[in-house]
């Protein structure tokens, strides 16, 4: 039997980049049918792998550099200046200054950790010459809204004494005043694109602290001081920017980052498919595929919300191609999934085990779960066929 098979799945975040876990799925589904066509499209949604996709999409180059990480410590990160027409623009991922992968275990609470570092790849990518600057947002370890952004690009975030507030999500409760007459200059002649989970908002019931923050380590107390602190930003950026922006969609990405990139950076929201989607391959790839599997961390009820295995999965139907999305977790709400266009799900988890050991494990788990799968595909390819 001969199958060409489109493995397009994210990455898994803490264990494996998306290169690895195609990989992973390739092997498995050649142990099955060894004459299977593999077609790979590693998929990224702005979070962790953004930068380096977009880059060798375009042949471009990466720079490195040091900046503020999310808890305060000097981190090692990166810009991506793409090759081609586009060589005068710059990709950032906000996760390479700012990601949850970059927050001690031990110290992850949002309503401490800042996006100072992205600010500070901005200014990098700025003094490197970009005329237009792509972010993409996810995987964060913060709920500032970006705060910290702002105060690196030389905004003044004042308390009721004039003076400057500290760092982190909490730190908004003490904000009085917001002054943007240091925001460095180059940011109005530079245009900035953003690419963002464009589904849910800063404020609310489905604003980025209750929906986000539990998954950063925030206490069910500590979610609500985000989301009172949170208020008080967005008062102050209507009434000292005229900026109304705590209900727009997108402003909650990367812990609110979205609401600070329109505020202070002049940035465009889009969803962050529309961004990625120009310079990935999968559209193409797509045409020729008999199959798809796709892959990611998690899937449950969040993840028609623009996660990459139903935004995959969307796209697999509208050419009626059957997708298998295969997930380290499976979770409440999962068959929401159906309505994206996934046919079948399955975890690759076969039996308990700790955090640790999936994540050590997770190479071999999805080569074992690729090729069940696609033994369970060919199964039914020989009841149709009898």
């Amino acid at each position: 039997m001969t199958l060409n098979i489109l493995v397009a799945p994210s990455g898994f975040k803490e264990s494996l980049d998306v290169n690895d876990v195609v990989a992973a799925i390739s092997e498995g589904c050649r142990r099955a049918l060894p004459d299977c066509t593999i077609l790979k499209a590693p998929m990224v949604d702005g979070g962790e792998g953004f930068t380096k996709a977009l880059v060798n999409a375009t042949g471009g180059a990466l720079h490195e550099i040091m900046v503020t990480g999310p808890v305060g410590q000097t981190v090692s990160s990166f810009f991506g200046m793409l090759g081609g027409k586009d060589g005068r623009t710059a990709v950032i991922e906000m996760a390479a200054a700012a990601g949850l992968s970059l927050v001690p275990r031990d110290q992850r609470d949002p309503t401490q950790t800042t996006s100072y570092g992205v600010g500070e790849l901005i200014l990098a990518a700025l003094d490197a010459g970009a005329e237009r600057i792509l972010i993409g947002c996810g995987d964060s370890g913060i709920n500032d809204g970006g705060a910290g952004m702002a105060q690196a690009l030389g905004a003044r975030l004042l308390d009721a004494n004039n003076n400057c507030i500290g760092q982190g999500g909490s730190e908004l409760a003490k904000l009085s005043r917001i002054d943007i007459s240091g925001l460095d200059p180059r940011l109005r002649e530079t245009q900035i694109d953003a690419a963002v989970n464009w589904h849910n908002v800063l404020l609310g019931e489905r604003g980025v602290a209750r929906i986000f923050g539990p998954q950063k380590g925030a206490t069910p107390r500590q979610v609500q001081s985000l989301e009172e602190a949170l208020e008080i930003y967005a008062l102050l950026l209507n009434r000292d920017l005229d900026l109304d922006i705590g209900h727009i969609n997108g402003s909650s990405a990367s812990g609110g980052l979205g609401a600070g990139l329109i505020a202070f950076a002049g940035a465009k929201l889009h969803p962050r498919f529309n961004i990625v989607m120009q310079y990935l391959e999968f559209d193409r790839l797509l045409e020729s595929a008999d199959l798809v599997i796709t892959a990611e961390g998690a899937l449950d009820g969040q993840s028609p919300f623009g996660k990459v295995p139903c935004e995959v999965a969307q796209r697999a139907r509208r050419r009626n191609i059957p997708t298998i999305a295969l997930a380290g977790t499976i979770g409440s709400g999962v068959c929401e999934t159906f309505e994206t266009g996934i046919d079948a799900f399955a975890s690759i988890l076969k039996r308990p085990c700790t955090l640790e050991d999936a994540i050590s494990d997770a190479g071999k788990l999805l080569r074992n779960a690729s090729e069940d799968a696609l033994r369970m595909v060919l199964v039914g390819a020989r009841l149709k066929a009898a």
